[in-house]
């Protein structure tokens, strides 16, 4: 006897839209000229030889910007890896954040999370920097790349001092390549020690501007998103819509458009054009807070 098995038209149809709009909202990267220089300057510092005197790099963005993102790709490019032969774990590239505060042992205590590595809570900074400095040689780390790093200014001028000097600390006794992330606020944290601050090179990923990297930014979103029409996204009359509503951030850019990519699914319309923009479920960070003080209200 043979089995038939009736197909459901609409419930394939819905699989298919559902499949489409995870993919949609799914985290991609791409890569425009200016984080491409961005991470071959980090890729450049990751081959530069110990020496006495290391270089570093300080990533500053507004935020939303795509910093976090950028420093992710690059960190995933350089996962741990262990040695089969001799079980030697080596970790190229350790990523954390920077504590609230300036505070020595929430900083080590990050580190030590972030490798996994157990400690006491109780222990001095003095037992603490020994353990990070101890682990960070046998696992022959080259960068330390640390987020937030404007979180520095959170606390009074000498614990500031205090935290820079162990930034420095660890770059010339690991002899170990940092790079520092943060928004504006940052390059007010580095200048504070006149020093370190000379051996960080700035790297800047500002806000976009209605020119031809913008342009091709939408291209490459409208080539990535899989709709079913043409949106024409580099039409002057959308293309300034999108940069106005988003504020200039690649991560609102990158909001925006999939939430139109979405709902141009999901309506039938399969294409983003103006009319489309103006029915999305989206507030722009100039309109939050007002937004916010009048749900007080």
């Amino acid at each position: 006897m043979i089995l038939l098995t009736e197909t459901n038209p609409t419930a394939n149809v819905k699989h298919e839209q559902d499949e489409r709009i995870e993919y949609i909202l799914s985290d991609r990267w791409i890569g425009y000229p200016r984080a491409k220089n961005i991470l071959q300057t980090m890729e450049d510092l990751m081959h530069h030889p110990r020496t006495f005197r290391m270089p570093n790099m300080l990533l500053v963005a507004p935020t939303n910007n795509g910093k976090t993102l950028l420093l992710q790709k690059f960190f995933d490019a350089y996962k741990p890896v262990i040695t089969p032969e001799t079980k030697q774990i080596t970790i190229p590239v350790l990523y954390v954040q920077a504590p609230p505060t300036p505070n020595e042992k929430a900083f080590y205590a990050n580190i030590l999370c972030a490798l996994n590595a157990p400690f006491s809570p109780n222990g001095s900074n003095a037992m603490l920097q020994l353990q990070v400095i101890r682990i960070l040689k046998k696992v022959e780390t080259k960068i330390l790349i640390i987020d937030e790093i404007h979180h520095i200014l959170a606390g009074a001028y000498l614990s500031q001092r205090a935290f820079l000097n162990l930034i420095k600390y660890l770059s010339n006794e690991l002899q170990i390549v940092i790079i520092g992330s943060g928004i504006r606020d940052a390059f007010s944290a580095i200048n504070t020690d006149k020093q370190l601050a000379n051996r960080f090179e700035p790297a800047v990923l500002p806000t976009w501007k209605p020119d031809g990297e913008y342009f091709r930014l939408l291209s490459s979103f409208e080539a990535m998103f899989p709709l079913k029409e043409r949106s024409n996204l580099t039409k002057e009359e959308i293309a300034i819509k999108i940069l106005s509503m988003s504020g200039g951030t690649i991560g609102e850019i990158s909001t925006i458009l999939k939430k139109a990519a979405v709902l141009a699914i999901k309506s039938g319309k399969e294409c983003i054009d103006l009319s489309l923009l103006t029915k999305i479920n989206y507030v722009g960070p100039a309109n939050r807070q007002r937004q916010y003080e009048s749900m007080l209200l």
